[in-house]
């Protein structure tokens, strides 16, 4: 049966991104994302909510982010959701994330007149 799990985000950094490595040596970027969705209430009213989001990035696409991605930088990201879990207090929890494959920088630095390039990355192995 086919299958389909893909999402595609634009947003703003909520922090500048954290890098870690796993005990085997692969790199690994994390960060928030703030999206932010606008309507009209009942009365006409402009109303404005944010949905944060988990993203995690590896390898070479790591790379890239830690060194390109700062708080408040607008992006592009495209990725798939992945649902973890684990025990606290003797309760089940889950959270879910972005594991990102490409991301793209949407706004140059007011020093650059080059747009950055797409960054795309393989399907990372999680350890």
């Amino acid at each position: 049966m086919p299958a389909l799990n893909r999402v595609q985000f634009i947003g703003r950094l909520g922090k500048d991104p954290e890098t870690h490595h796993t005990p085997s040596g692969k790199k690994v970027c994390t960060f928030s994302l703030a999206v932010a969705r606008r309507w009209r209430d009942s009365e006409g009213k402009a109303v404005e909510a944010t949905d944060w989001f988990q993203i995690e990035t590896w390898g070479r696409l790591a790379e890239i982010c830690q060194a390109y991605l700062h708080k408040g930088r607008l992006i592009y990201v495209e990725g798939r959701l992945q649902t973890d879990r684990y025990e606290q207090d003797g309760a089940t929890r889950y959270f879910t994330k972005v594991i990102a494959r490409q991301m793209q920088i949407l706004e140059p630095k007011p020093e650059e007149e080059e747009e950055e390039p797409v960054i795309e990355e393989d399907e990372p192995g999680l350890e």
